[in-house]
């Protein structure tokens, strides 16, 4: 085996000289030493604790030649300083394995290095789309918001509208009532008179006829109508207020509408390479809202119904105060038209008043036998409860003897109990129905003995009622007069007009303004 380092031509490595056979002694093999090969590893792993080579070396022992003893010491074939560093060299297999481990250490580091790379790719790119995507998200939903906010407020600007018109709508209803207050004065004026007249009758004329009865109807009914004309206006006055209160409410909603429009367009529109952008830090943890999507369509919304409701209540009042101008004028109509074929019955012959006052008896009569018929059915009617009710608290009875925990309230005891209740109320309702049928029947008896004792009367005073009283109702303010239309017919301090003249529409702004007019 050769040494390691060194070439088999080197002096020292080549063979020793035979030194003749009769100087040669027998030679004693020197020990070889084993081949001992150390594994050589890299820092990163186990073994750490070898720190040499393994190194193939002979030691053998030198012969020495009797020449060579009898002219001096031949020189060693190895030098020292060469034999010391055979001990450090590395073999090739060391060399193979330390080069396969680099490489492979290497290859390693590249394949660690090229997937750290993928993955830092993949993971910027995923990044990228999802940041990509949160901010369409959040511009998709800043869009569906300014959606919202636009809806809402259309729907609040046509509400608020709707309101606006409501509002004039009420007001020319206001001044409609408090003229058509101030427009029975007239018609008030002459019923007092008319009863001021008749009390000057004397003797059997003076009875309490129907005229009389008419005119104090008409009297109760021009009173009547007023009040409930000033009392609609009052009402209307303060539906007028409420409305205004709902006409601040639904503008400062479109006011914050409109802010918050103009804010989110302003979010809507900023970009990643907008101008007016800055980083804000710890804002992402200030909550300053004070509403969510849903108690904000909820505020709105109620704002809407609120308004709504206002206006509902407008129309009726509106449809009220139509329903009662309609009404009160067709009543009044009705009346003067009564009282004035009163006065006519009056004026005509006996045989014609008597007539007149047995069809109102025969009226009576009728009713009295209706209610008669009531009364009856009620009776019975109160009589065919009374066994139900018996045998719901029999029932009732019954179950209160259960044992123990039988007694229980269960389904059948509370339907027990709503039976009892409901037959209980449903016979004090007719019950009560019944007194109120047999004070009617007391009533119709009562205007029986009246029309009766009015069949009886036969005289009349002409000159009263034919000449004063009739030649003052010969006319009636006009429809348009009585739904305030026109302005009052009667002024302070001034002269009343025939009924039938025509008048200008009232063009004021109130029965206050056309008072000093004369119409």
């Amino acid at each position: 085996m050769e040494f390691l380092g060194t070439t088999q031509t080197a002096s020292y490595c080549s063979p020793k000289k035979s030194c003749g056979p009769s100087a040669l002694v027998p030679a004693m093999q020197a020990p070889m030493m084993p081949e001992c090969c150390q594994t050589y590893h890299l820092p990163e792993y186990r073994y750490l604790n070898s720190w040499r080579p393994s190194v193939l070396y002979k030691i053998s022992n030198t012969q020495m030649c009797p020449d060579e003893s009898r002219y001096g010491r031949r020189p060693p074939t190895t030098l020292p300083s060469l034999r010391s560093a055979l001990f450090c060299r590395y073999s090739t297999q060391d060399w193979d394995q330390s080069t396969d481990l680099q490489i492979r250490g290497a290859e390693a580091s590249h394949l660690w290095a090229n997937r750290l790379t993928g993955d830092t790719l993949r993971l910027m790119q995923d990044k990228d789309q999802l940041t990509r995507q949160m901010q369409e998200g959040t511009t998709r939903n800043l869009s569906q918001r300014l959606l919202d906010i636009g809806f809402w407020k259309s729907e609040l600007c046509y509400e608020l509208d709707r309101l606006l018109t409501e509002n004039r709508s009420l007001d020319n209803i206001k001044r409609r009532l408090e003229c058509a207050a101030d427009q029975v004065n007239c018609p008030l004026q002459v019923a007092l008179e008319c009863l001021y007249f008749r009390e000057k009758r004397i003797g059997i004329d003076l009875v309490h006829d129907n005229v009389e009865k008419n005119l104090i109807r008409e009297v109760d009914l021009l009173k009547c109508c007023q009040d409930r004309m000033r009392n609609l206006a009052q009402r209307v006055n303060v539906q007028i207020r409420d409305n205004r209160d709902t006409q601040l409410a639904l503008e400062k909603d479109i006011e914050d509408k409109s802010s918050a429009e103009c804010i989110d367009e302003k979010c809507y529109n900023l970009r990643s390479t907008s101008d007016a952008i800055s980083f804000y830090h710890g804002l992402e943890k200030l909550d300053d809202s004070v509403s969510v999507p849903e108690t904000w369509t909820k505020f709105s919304n109620n704002n809407i119904r609120h308004s709504q409701n206002m206006r509902a209540n407008s129309i009726r009042l509106r449809e009220e105060a139509e329903h009662l101008f309609e009404s009160l004028s067709d009543q009044m109509w009705k009346q003067f038209t009564d009282t004035n074929l009163a006065f006519s019955a009056r004026i005509s012959e006996e045989t014609d008043a008597k007539n007149k006052l047995q069809t109102q008896l025969a009226k009576t009569l009728q009713e009295i036998f209706q209610t008669e018929n009531t009364i009856m059915l009620l009776e019975r009617a109160i009589m065919a409860k009374e066994c139900p009710l018996k045998v719901a608290q029999t029932r009732l009875e019954c179950r209160t003897r259960r044992p123990n925990m039988e007694l229980c309230r269960d389904m059948a005891q509370f339907k027990l109990l709503n039976e009892v209740f409901t037959i209980d109320d449903t016979l004090q309702t007719l019950r009560l129905r019944l007194r109120e049928a047999q004070d009617t029947m007391q009533l119709l008896a009562m205007t029986k003995s009246r029309l009766e004792h009015e069949l009886a009367i036969k005289a009349n005073t002409l000159c009263i009622d034919k000449d004063k009283c009739m030649g003052m109702r010969k006319t009636f303010p006009s429809t348009p007069r009585l739904v305030g239309y026109t302005c009052p017919s009667i002024c302070s301090g001034g002269t009343m007009l025939p009924w039938g003249s025509s008048s200008a529409p009232c063009n004021c702004q109130g029965p206050s303004t056309c008072a000093p007019r004369v119409c």
